[in-house]
């Protein structure tokens, strides 16, 4: 085992900034998930796996509450309250399971796609058991404890608040590291947060394409900074809509721009399937007159967008070649590309395995993909399959308001605003995820959802009773002056 120094450095710097704004074990861990390739220690017994700096972040949580006297009684309640808790452990002990017997029942009968360091590359050899069954099970598992963990302490007072304040530093940290990403390089200095880049990835930081530097942030190439930046930006997006923040207005922009420079295929697919429910439900307050002000500022904003594309493009047209060119590199050609061709083989070999295995999959963490639903399909097969769909019917599902008037607007903007940083999270990971495991990210967004809800459903019923109480007093009181 190997301790990374950056990873150490990085996580006291998050503790000690955390403090500041208080429950620092939650804030930080939110915070943590900004280092998308600062690893906290290098395992070579397993495979040389590098857990990055928010792993000891999501133990210690799951630690403190293990740690409490009434931990099992919490843990009981929480399984009695949130039925999906028992879909979480469910699926857990099936990835488990599945991933020491399925790649040992069928080996030799399939194919799968595993990693070579040596050679950095990607190669296609007979299923057998790896060292990915072992690591990606147990990222996995850190998911579903942490999940547990937060649905525990969710519960105490100011943790909803110290949740969003570390998805707004996540946010922060996020764009601070892509605006120096992207400083360093038009400078020449190449990639100067390489000295953080402790994960044992192959990585694709000093790039460039078609004369445009690609943005990686704290991540270890483009595609997986873009990813990122969708699910920031619809937490920013969303919470500013909401809540009308300035914080979260800048920290927009600021994605927004860093996601358009990006040079991603990732970003541009996404940004525009992402696009069109916020369009849409703009088009929907239209028809029904109910525009607010922050609908009519996006509008606005879009308009001068528009006005001043056209003003240049009419000026000279040329400038926009460059522009151009990357998007038809990008995404009109990336599926005719090497890398396209091969990510698209890579997801029919996984579809004939799901069929090769009789539905049964061949392990978490046998192979890879190139999208998520298909890693999903392929390794948990279909019993594991419907378990993460009932996930995925509770994280869409809107929030229940019992009374309209006691409902607390701010907690209402994080569950909406979690929940869209979730789903944009799947629909990065559909358009270029590898693996079967929804990433910490989403465990987390599902637990502060789970919370928002039931939190409002507590507040509602106690208005409700507080409100019978008051019309009683008050008929005891015209009974008694009667």
């Amino acid at each position: 085992m190997q301790v990374s120094v950056a990873g150490i450095l990085i996580g006291a710097c998050l503790l000690l900034l955390s403090r500041q704004f208080g429950a620092p074990h939650l804030v930080a861990l939110v915070a943590s998930l900004a280092f998308g390739s600062t690893a906290i220690v290098t395992l070579n017994a397993l495979g040389g796996s590098t857990p990055l700096v928010y792993t000891p972040f999501a133990m210690l949580l799951a630690l403190a509450v293990a740690l409490r006297r009434d931990a099992l009684h919490e843990l009981s309640r929480l399984f009695a309250r949130q039925r999906v808790a028992w879909v979480i452990v469910g699926l857990t002990a099936y990835a488990f399971i599945g991933a020491y017997i399925l790649p040992r029942l069928f080996a030799g009968q399939t194919s799968a796609f595993v990693p070579s360091r040596a050679l950095e590359r990607v190669l296609e050899v007979p299923l057998a058991p790896v060292s990915g069954n072992i690591s990606q099970t147990g990222y996995f598992a850190l998911g579903a404890v942490t999940f547990l963990a937060l649905g525990i302490c969710l519960r105490g007072e100011g943790a909803l608040d110290a949740v969003r304040r570390g998805f707004l530093l996540w946010a922060t940290l996020h764009v601070g590291m892509g605006v120096l990403d992207l400083a360093g390089k038009m400078v020449g200095m190449g990639d100067v947060l390489l000295p953080i880049r402790s994960a044992g990835y192959a990585f694709m930081t000093d790039r460039a394409a078609e004369g445009f530097w690609r943005i990686v942030g704290g991540y270890s190439e483009a595609s997986a900074f873009a990813a990122a930046s969708l699910a920031c930006l619809a937490f920013v997006f969303t919470y500013w809509r909401a809540t009308g923040s300035r914080i979260a207005l800048f920290l927009t922009l600021a994605t927004l721009t860093l996601l358009i420079l990006s040079t991603s295929s990732t970003a541009y697919v996404g940004g525009a399937a992402v696009a069109v429910p916020v369009v849409a439900s703009i088009v929907r307050s239209a028809l029904v007159g109910r525009l607010s002000h922050r609908d009519l500022q996006v509008i606005g904003v879009l308009t001068l967008a528009i006005a001043g594309i056209l003003a240049v493009y009419l000026y000279n047209e040329r400038l926009f070649e460059p522009f151009l060119r990357l998007l038809e590199t990008m995404v009109v050609d990336k599926a005719a590309s090497g890398s396209g061709r091969e990510r698209i083989y890579w997801n029919q070999r996984s579809i004939q395995s799901f069929l090769d295995t009789g539905g049964l999959g061949i392990g978490f963490g046998s192979s890879r993909a190139s999208s998520w639903p298909v890693a999903v399909l392929s390794q948990l097969g279909f019993i594991g399959s419907l378990m993460v769909v009932t996930l995925l019917a509770v994280l869409c599902r809107r929030i229940q308001r019992p009374v309209a008037a006691s409902v607390d607007p701010a907690v209402v903007a994080l569950h909406d605003s979690v929940r869209a940083c979730a789903l944009v999270t799947l629909l990065a990971a559909t358009i270029s995820g590898g693996s079967a495991d929804p990433g910490l990210l989403f465990f987390i967004a599902l637990a502060v959802v789970l919370a928002c809800r039931e939190k409002v459903r507590r507040e509602g019923i106690a208005r409700r009773d507080l409100a019978r109480l008051d019309r009683a007093r008050s008929d005891l009181t015209g009974l008694s002056r009667a």
